[in-house]
């Protein structure tokens, strides 16, 4: 492996058969994930999660607080302060509903997998603390899915701050993937008086580190990422604080990326649009191995 690249040995196979016709594309989820960033004397550092081996998708790779969205993340009786949810719609490419449950979403997993809750007692101010047992229990319930996020909003009395929120890109499993999903990436600054922790039990590590410093790790193969993890890491490399990365982010593209499989002289060509470094070629015969990574002409 000359880079870090999570790639299933499942792949060869399932994309000659989405190619010959044989393989039906599944719908994509929705889900939503959180570049979590912070502020040190060297510069910005961004939370990350390591998936345990064991994990049937992206088993060891590296990757940020998210999951799909739950049915209930559209409740109305959200608490809801920033941005209109009118504006999130736009923003997103979706109806009100939808951007109100992808929202919540990323505040909910970032909360249930690194401990941080984007919300507070009021649109001006975010909690400080989210420790004690009563609070253990009602994290536990939202895991669980015993208790949804609206719910546990109103029993905590807080609102939901979508304006601590910026969204930054958007990326769909491609259409060989067993599992996929329609993923919206935001970032966001560690709110003042809050720690992250590993709060998720799918992941065996968390880390602190800087973008550059995570991207170095994949390029000589030390860190495991899939595509868009990578990706995003690399946007980040221009902005010196938590702060400007997210007064960059109403700017940014959100058009899908989307991989896509295509025949040329006897090979799959495998690319994403606009991210070159992850072309691969697959053979069309012969058992599954490992795709070799092309140039970016693809």
């Amino acid at each position: 492996m000359a880079n870090g690249q999570w790639y299933p040995p499942e792949w060869p196979d399932r994309i000659r058969a989405l190619a010959d016709g044989t393989l039906t594309p599944v719908t994509p989820r929705r889900a939503a994930t959180v570049l979590l960033l912070g502020d040190t004397a060297a510069g910005p550092v961004v939370h990350m999660l390591r998936r345990r081996a064991s994990m049937a998708f992206a088993g060891g790779a590296y990757a940020y607080p998210g999951g799909g969205v739950d049915p209930r993340d559209d409740d109305l009786h959200v608490r809801w302060a920033g941005p209109t949810r009118a504006w999130w719609a736009d923003r997103l490419g979706v109806d009100e509903s939808g951007a109100q449950a992808i929202v919540c979403a990323a505040v909910r997993e970032t909360y249930e997998e690194a401990g941080v809750l984007l919300a507070g007692p009021d649109a001006g101010s975010v909690v400080g603390d989210t420790t004690g047992d009563d609070w253990e229990a009602d994290h536990a319930a939202l895991v669980a899915r015993e208790l949804s996020f609206a719910e546990f909003l109103d029993r905590r009395g807080l609102v939901l701050r979508s304006d601590l929120l910026g969204a930054w890109t958007r990326w769909i499993t491609p259409e060989f993937e067993a599992r996929r999903y329609d993923t919206w990436f935001f970032v966001a600054a560690l709110p003042a008086g809050q720690r992250t922790r590993n709060a998720s039990t799918e992941a065996d590590r968390t880390v602190w580190i800087r973008p550059e410093e995570a991207a170095a790790g994949y390029d000589k193969g030390e860190l495991l990422m899939m595509p868009p993890t990578i990706a995003t890491l690399r946007q980040l490399l221009p902005y010196g604080t938590a702060a400007e990365a997210l007064a960059a982010a109403p700017e940014r593209d959100m058009t899908p990326v989307l991989a896509r499989a295509r025949l040329v002289d006897g090979e799959i060509v495998l690319s994403w649009p606009g991210h070159d470094e992850f072309t691969k070629h697959v053979p069309t015969t012969g058992a599954a191995t490992a795709p070799r990574t092309g140039g970016g002409a693809a």
